[in-house]
């Protein structure tokens, strides 16, 4: 990776994040868009779309019937965390958790606490934990704060948020980069990266990018935008492409490549789109990509697929998933205890060569299964004979 996009990648990944608390990370992409002159803006439920300046310039693009397919990339912008609810005394504050987090050893695991408008804020510990009923994910703690942190007045409860916080937001060991939060910020990055590319070149908007809120608990930025009703106003073909930063599983392995997803938990993708998808990496990374059902969670792809869309996915390869301690490493605190997320660098690349190979102007969504109705049509004429089908 360029030291250019290694830069963007690790300024993007140091940026606090929570469910419904995005603030940071929009402010960041809006900025780097605009410094960069690609199109952008926000949509009511306050995703970003990128590759257009408005709705209006949204609905031309999509209503255009003699272009041909248009790619929608979707990432989403949000990582597990907590929000503020009240201070219980003057340095310990109660906080609910939203999304996927660990469930062992939390009791004395330290938390990084943001604000909107401020950035970091704070640090503290874990004191108490509660577990969801499902018994998969933290519901509510408490966390203690030294009031050394604040300079003047301690910030109202309710604008803290926050999440386990490591050594640093980010930093790298070799080619893994370790992170307090890459799932996923790192698709985020992934559409930032595609659309300079290609605005750099000064070409017509090859494909539109949604970066969403509020995923890690249910898809609810993306179900914001779907409900819009913008897409289903398409005249032309549409193919959504969730990428994802998404758990390691047998055949879908850090360092091996990004993973052309074939479907998620909930369902497998649309076959012709996931056809053209498969060629396309056979072509561009022979011999570093990966094919898998990703089954250990479910994806924006599926919220598509669920209003009537096409939809397809790749996957970066994920260590310790949603910062629990799967795969351990640095500043670990055990098995299924609070870690750092890391990807591979590589991987992360591979990722970016898959997004520029769907965006080419020569890119033939309409390729599906070509290669096989060649081949079925020649079986069926070589078997006429004994099938007694007239020539």
């Amino acid at each position: 990776m360029s030291p250019k996009r290694l830069s963007l990648l690790t300024s993007l990944l140091a940026r606090p994040t929570a469910p419904f608390r995005e603030s940071h990370v929009v402010d960041f992409v809006a900025r780097t868009l605009a410094a960069h002159g690609v199109p952008h803006f926000v949509d009511p439920v306050g995703n970003v779309v990128v590759g257009c300046a408005s709705r209006t310039g949204y609905l031309r693009l999509v209503r255009d019937a003699a272009a041909g397919t248009l790619p929608v990339f979707i990432a989403h912008m949000d990582h597990p965390g907590f929000h503020g609810v009240r201070w219980v005394s003057a340095t310990r504050l109660r906080v609910k958790w939203h999304g996927g987090s660990p469930v062992n050893r939390l009791v004395g695991a330290p938390v990084w606490l943001a604000r909107d408008g401020a950035g970091f804020v704070a640090e503290g510990r874990i004191t108490k934990a509660a577990l969801a009923r499902s018994r998969r994910a933290l519901d509510t703690a408490e966390v203690v704060v030294r009031e050394s942190h604040w300079q003047g007045r301690r910030p109202e409860a309710t604008d803290l948020y926050g999440g386990f916080h490591f050594r640093a937001p980010v930093w790298q060991s070799g080619k893994r980069l370790y992170t307090k939060a890459a799932d996923d910020l790192v698709g985020v990055f992934a559409i930032l990266a595609t659309a300079i590319d290609a605005w750099a070149r000064r070409r017509a908007a090859p494909f539109l990018g949604l970066l969403t809120r509020a995923e890690e608990v249910g898809f609810v930025g993306a179900i914001g935008h779907l409900e819009l009703g913008w897409l289903r106003s398409a005249r032309r073909p549409v193919v959504c492409v969730s990428l994802e930063t998404s758990r390691t599983l047998p055949g879908a392995l850090i360092g091996k490549g990004p993973v052309v997803r074939l479907g998620d938990r909930r369902t497998v993708f649309a076959p012709d789109p996931l056809d053209v998808l498969a060629r396309v990496a056979t072509r561009v990374l022979p011999d570093r990509h990966q094919r898998r059902v990703m089954d250990g969670g479910t994806c924006e792809a599926t919220a598509a697929t669920v209003y009537g869309l096409d939809a397809i996915g790749i996957s970066v390869p994920l260590g310790n998933y949603h910062n629990q301690g799967f795969e351990g490493g640095p500043d670990s605190r055990g098995n299924q205890g609070p870690a750092p997320e890391f990807v591979y660098l590589d991987d992360v690349d591979g990722l970016l060569a898959l997004c520029r190979a769907l965006v080419r102007p020569d890119m033939d969504w309409g390729a599906a299964w070509a290669t096989e109705r060649r081949a079925y049509g020649k079986r069926l004429r070589e078997h006429r004979r004994l099938l007694h089908l007239p020539r």
